[in-house]
């Protein structure tokens, strides 16, 4: 049985995986719907923008599309905390041409914010501008998070990106490269702008995930989305190429994105649906792991590679291996992580988030060990029938009320030790045979360990 459960076990990152791959446009465990509410933001040190209701300054008018439970607009936000995605139009570009994105997206758990501002042909937009609205955005949304008078009150996550197509693109590296807002850049065909998106560049300090289509002519990558790639120095950067791919494909059909294509771009192979399509599988895994820290979201990003892109990345493609050491009934390991879960027979044992487990007499099984690094995370090797190989004394009643009474110990004595779950040892003593009651009257409500002879389990004292 045990080694069936074993082979199960081995094979759980695996099967997680695939279905990752299989629903990769589907909602990861969720049921979501996509509703809109429209926010104008005002920015009082800087004027102009786009809208009004936002107060005096700047005005950027936001169309917020966000998971619902059921849609429509300014319903009740789906329960959950969910991460923010400011994303930044292109060129003479509406929002309304990026209902692609949202739909793919916001399902999967995701809260899409579209900033209106610099949409015009003349004059002609401020690239600066629009940048610094993507930031104001972001901090706008964080802190609706924790305005009980919000929509978003409770429901916004700890993490945002910036993300953008063409101008918005480039808009978006103005954004990504400034403070500490922006937790990740997706750029989608990002134009050079002006000031400099290639210079912000250099300033990123995020992962980033950079789209190109090889045949647009209207950013060609060699002018752009290269050198925007190559000038930043975030240790986890990846460029994605989409081969006979076009610009404006990454959208939804617009008379001025498109009409620019026409008269530039040759050689284009794919259709707007494929196109569409590949990037949805290229970013859907990405974003689980930079915006929701799924550690299979990252392994399907880096270990499984989409036909029709060629993907150049410099982020870790393997983490160390996982080993669990075993002396008694202390598990432990040595892999030096940022976090730590453990798992007995495939279910997540709460609290146990230390890098050593103490076993309880009573709790044989299969053990592992799941460690979370900077990029991905890892699996142990598997720890099977921990109690086979101590002989356990007998412990009752468990939980405990004064007292509790230990069979099968030997004749000759043996040291026991009471310890909290911090560490603190708050009772010690010798049993056998004879002697094989403790006396817990004094101690206070609440669990501990019990040791015996190097041996554990845990105690709940309840009165």
């Amino acid at each position: 049985m045990l080694a069936r459960l074993n082979i199960l076990l081995l094979n759980m990152r695996i099967i997680i995986l695939l279905f990752i791959l299989l629903s990769i446009s589907e909602s990861i465990g969720q049921n979501l719907n996509v509703a809109h509410t429209t926010i104008t933001f005002n920015d009082p040190a800087r004027s102009g923008g786009f809208g009004s209701g936002g107060g005096p300054g700047r005005q950027i008018q936001t169309e917020i599309y966000y998971p619902a439970t059921t849609a429509g607009e300014n319903v009740a936000v789906a329960n959950g905390q969910w991460p923010i995605i400011v994303f930044g139009h292109g060129f003479a570009m509406n929002w309304d041409a990026y209902a692609n994105i949202w739909n793919s997206l916001v399902p999967n758990g995701y809260i899409l914010a579209f900033p209106r501002t610099e949409g015009s042909l003349f004059p002609a937009p401020s690239h600066g501008d629009f940048g610094q609205d993507i930031v104001l955005v972001g901090q706008k949304l964080s802190e609706a998070g924790q305005n009980s008078s919000s929509i978003f009150y409770s429901k916004i996550s700890d993490y945002a990106c910036a993300m953008g197509h063409s101008m918005g693109g480039g808009a978006a590296v103005l954004a990504a490269s400034q403070g500490s807002v922006f937790d990740c850049y997706l750029g989608l065909a990002p134009a050079e702008t002006n000031p400099s998106a290639i210079a912000a560049a250099a300033n990123m300090q995020v992962p980033a995930l950079i789209l190109s289509g090889s045949n647009d002519g209207v950013t060609p990558p060699n002018q752009h989305h290269i050198p925007i790639f190559d000038a930043i120095p975030y240790e986890c950067k990846s460029f994605a190429n989409l081969i006979g791919g076009g610009h404006c494909y990454f959208a939804n059909s617009n008379f001025n994105c498109d009409f620019g294509e026409s008269t530039s771009s040759t050689g284009i192979s794919l259709s707007r649906a494929e196109q569409q399509s590949l990037t949805y599988q290229q970013i859907t895994s990405w974003l689980s792991y930079f915006l929701n820290t799924s550690c299979e979201g990252y392994e399907a990003f880096i270990d499984y590679p989409i036909n029709g892109i060629e993907l150049n990345t410099t982020c870790p493609s393997m983490q160390p291996d996982v080993t669990i050491s075993q002396n008694g009934t202390i598990l432990s390991s040595n892999s030096q992580g940022i976090a730590y879960q453990w798992y007995l027979n495939g279910e997540p044992l709460i609290g146990e988030t230390n890098d050593t487990l103490l076993v309880g007499a009573n709790f044989s099984g299969v053990y592992q060990l799941l460690v979370y690094f900077d990029y991905g995370c890892q699996y142990s090797n598997n720890i099977v029938g921990v109690e086979e190989f101590v002989t356990a004394p007998q412990i009752s009643p468990n939980p405990a009320n004064d007292f509790i009474k230990i069979k099968g110990l030997p004749t000759e004595g043996l040291i026991y030790g009471i310890i909290t779950l911090q560490g603190q040892c708050v009772k010690v003593g010798t049993l056998d045979a004879e002697n094989n009651t403790i006396l817990l009257n004094e101690l206070p409500n609440g669990s501990y360990f019990l040791q015996i002879n190097g041996q554990g389990v845990k105690l709940l004292i309840q009165r």
